[in-house]
């Protein structure tokens, strides 16, 4: 039997499982940590979505995993949304919950340079933290529309902050790409603290053993193979379902299984790409239970409902992925298979209850291990503020720059993808 010796804790969370049942919907107990003991924890947030106060869709809740963390010594201060009876309703939300002290003073505004005012004048502190979950189309860019992150480093370089992922979605695609590249150049070197992306499933306790085992072992990566079946029933935002809106789902969904093939895979031979979808007018395509107007988006804003994409990685591997909006309801069907010689690694349900396959040599049968009750949401906000405070797990494992190269990979499989559909269409139009 394959035994993995000596894993870390440090990509998984500190949080104890008792804690953890106060990420099930409606909590309202509080179970104090060590964590939880200390100075006040200043923060600031923006964005009030679904990525940062939770969706019925999914278990992406933000905030709630720094209230979990941090408990009373967390103090939003602010919440930063252009949208303020929204953020309102959510605070309001927030004042039902165990972590009302946290919002008890927290005040609305539509931008970060209005905080920054507040700061100057003395009326509100400097944060320790910001978390940032708005719309991916308002950050990671150079231009004065899109450039947050660029915003945040002038008014508080010295600060900590937290970036949910894709970086960016903007348009035109390479003016785009270039811009997160260079944001990401500019912290590097120009940040002073912390800065995390949130691809969260590299913080899974299965993705570090499959880490440590291919470390041990002395492997090379031969082969990744990503499926990444989305549940779409409860994707009701219009926006998602334009190509124009979120820039499609490989870009804003399925980039955290493509962040994941690179993880193991590493940089990609962008130029290898070979991609196909199955569009919204074949009839593969056509989805029966959908809770938004179809109607309304014009065949070349629809969204593919299935893609299929294989590349070859600089380091001579191979990768391929399947994404698809195709599953009704439940649960998400994820997996990731890892080839190294003599060597099959797969991860199971990241996102429900996490396991890891490992077929070794001498091991014909498969081997499950289990990682039940892993959080990964919980485990990269728990390391990012272990990390700004010197905490017993402080590795931050997606950086601003690495994160910009995965965002490129993603926009190179839309464009070969979307290529293919063009030639078919003109095909059937002649």
């Amino acid at each position: 039997m394959l035994v993995l010796r000596g894993v870390r804790a440090a990509p998984r969370s500190s949080v104890p499982r008792l804690a953890r049942s106060l990420l099930a919907p409606g909590y309202d107990r509080y179970v104090e940590l060590p964590s939880h003991r200390g100075e006040t924890f200043d923060a600031v947030i923006v964005g009030a979505g679904f990525a940062m106060f939770g969706s019925p869709e999914g278990p992406w809740n933000m905030s709630r995993r720094a209230e979990l963390k941090l408990g009373p010594r967390l103090k939003v201060h602010a919440v930063i949304d252009p949208d303020a009876e929204r953020a309102k309703r959510a605070l309001a939300e927030k004042c039902s919950t165990f972590a009302a002290s946290t919002y008890e003073s927290t005040v609305v505004l539509p931008s970060l340079a209005a905080y920054a005012d507040k700061v100057r004048a003395g009326t509100a502190p400097s944060p320790k933290a910001i978390f940032v979950a708005c719309p991916p189309q308002f950050r990671g860019g150079v231009a004065k529309s899109n450039d947050l992150e660029l915003e945040i480093n002038k008014y508080f370089p010295d600060t900590n902050f937290f970036v949910e992922k894709p970086v960016a979605t903007g348009i035109p695609w390479q003016t785009s790409v270039d811009g997160a590249k260079e944001v990401g150049r500019v912290l590097s070197a120009k940040a002073h603290g912390v800065v995390s992306v949130g691809y969260c499933l590299r913080y899974l306790t299965a993705v570090q053993k499959m880490k440590q085992l291919i470390a041990e072992q002395g492997l090379h990566v031969m082969a990744t193979m990503g499926r990444y079946i989305m549940t779409y029933e409860l994707a009701v935002k219009q926006e998602w379902w334009r190509n124009s809106g979120c820039q499609g789902p490989i870009i804003e969904n399925g980039t955290h299984i493509a962040d994941l093939s690179r993880y193991f895979g590493g940089d990609v031979d962008l130029a290898s790409l070979s991609t196909y979808h199955v569009e919204a007018d074949e009839r593969p395509g056509q989805l029966s239970k959908t809770n938004f107007d179809d109607a309304a988006i014009p065949l070349e804003d629809k969204i593919p409902r299935v893609t299929s994409t294989n590349w070859k990685y600089k380091s001579g591997a191979v990768g391929s992925i399947l994404h698809g909006t195709m599953l009704q309801d439940g649960d998400y069907a994820i997996e990731l298979a890892v080839y190294a010689d003599g060597y099959q690694l797969i991860l199971q349900d990241p996102y429900g209850v996490p396991s890891l396959s490992v077929r070794a040599p001498g091991q014909p049968n498969p081997e499950v291990i289990p990682t039940p009750g892993d959080d990964p949401y919980t485990t990269e906000i728990s390391n990012f503020i272990d990390a700004i405070e010197g905490g017993p797990n402080p590795e931050i494992l997606s950086t601003f720059e690495d994160a910009a190269k995965t965002y490129e990979f993603t926009w190179a499989i839309r464009n070969a993808g979307e290529a293919v559909t063009r030639k078919r269409r003109s095909r059937a139009v002649g």
